[in-house]
């Protein structure tokens, strides 16, 4: 069957349309995206503007559309911290209803920790033992670990590099008290939720999935995406250490020359390696191994797994 995954995330929309069958891996068949950045929309009481809505509007009603096109059977339509921590998220969501007839479900934040843990589950087998999955996204970052398809811890802390960037790095290059802060924050709060991660025994694969977690992991040395999902990539925490202060010290600009580096998202690159270097050290591992599947492939396991054998 085809099916479409419309992905609203505080930085990027994305619909991926995939052919998948129950106990068969879904094969992307078609992408589409936009920098959308919805948790920039926001005015001062935090809600999210007019003009964040409209653009949602008009692009959940072309994705909606671009599905029908690629002969969707239907389309998973899901929606993460952005639209989850503001005052007016229901009425937007009401609006994206009424207007396009497609209904946004909010994943709670250990739902995405729970939908991610799925899928590199999967993509890794069981041959993985206990596992430990770490996902940075635009407003928070996602911890889940476990030995089974469901894990037994899974937990979300506001610390997003969007967010992180919006809250706390005002210079660029960024100023270094203010990365001294946000280096101090970003520990303190990730350090609350580690203790219950750890108890539950220590990981025998810990694994990073994201579009920063790749980007670090490229600019370390790791494969191009161009050598496709299967070459085994990874980031070392010496690695980033090194690369850390040159980090720092560069403008946006110059940043977004790196590989594997947008330009949409070299601002945000500095607050997501100071939470990389936090989870390494933190959780006392020397690398992370990269995985190409995350959220949006959990979402379509999970709703395949729903189906009844035919």
């Amino acid at each position: 069957m085809r099916l479409g995954v419309l992905d609203v995330g505080s930085n990027t929309v994305h619909l991926l349309v995939v052919d998948a069958h129950r106990g068969a891996a879904p094969l992307p068949a078609y992408s589409h995206k936009t920098e959308l950045r919805l948790a920039e929309h926001l005015d001062k009481d935090g809600k999210i503007a007019q003009s964040g809505a409209d653009e949602l509007v008009s692009f959940v009603k072309e994705a909606s559309e671009l599905a029908e096109d690629k002969g969707c059977e239907s389309v998973l339509a899901f929606a993460t911290s952005a639209l989850r921590e503001a005052p007016n998220g229901e009425k937007v969501l009401d609006r994206v209803r009424e207007q396009t007839e497609v209904n946004l479900q909010v994943l709670t934040g250990e739902d995405e920790a729970r939908l991610t843990f799925l899928a590199v589950r999967r993509w890794f087998g069981w041959s993985a033992g206990r596992l430990a999955v770490f996902d940075i996204g635009g407003g928070s970052l996602e911890i889940a670990a476990g030995s089974d398809e469901e894990p037994t811890v899974a937990v979300s802390v506001p610390l997003g590099a969007g967010r992180l960037t919006r809250e706390s790095l005002t210079a660029d290059p960024p100023d270094k008290d203010e990365v001294r802060k946000l280096r101090k924050r970003i520990r303190v709060e990730m350090a609350a939720v580690a203790g219950d991660v750890l108890r539950a025994g220590k990981p025998q694969r810990a694994v990073a999935t994201s579009k920063t977690f790749r980007s670090l992991a490229r600019i370390c040395g790791a494969a191009p995406s161009d050598d496709g999902p299967y070459v085994p990539r990874s980031l070392s925490r010496d690695d980033l250490a090194e690369w850390m202060p040159k980090l720092v010290a560069m403008t946006a600009a110059e940043r977004a020359e790196l590989p594997g580096v947008s330009a949409s998202r070299s601002t945000q690159l500095v607050a997501g390696a100071l939470v990389a270097d936090a989870v390494m050290d933190l959780f006392d591992l020397t690398s992370l191994e990269v995985c190409p599947w995350a959220l949006r492939e959990g979402v379509i396991l999970s709703r395949l797994d729903q189906l009844q054998p035919r």
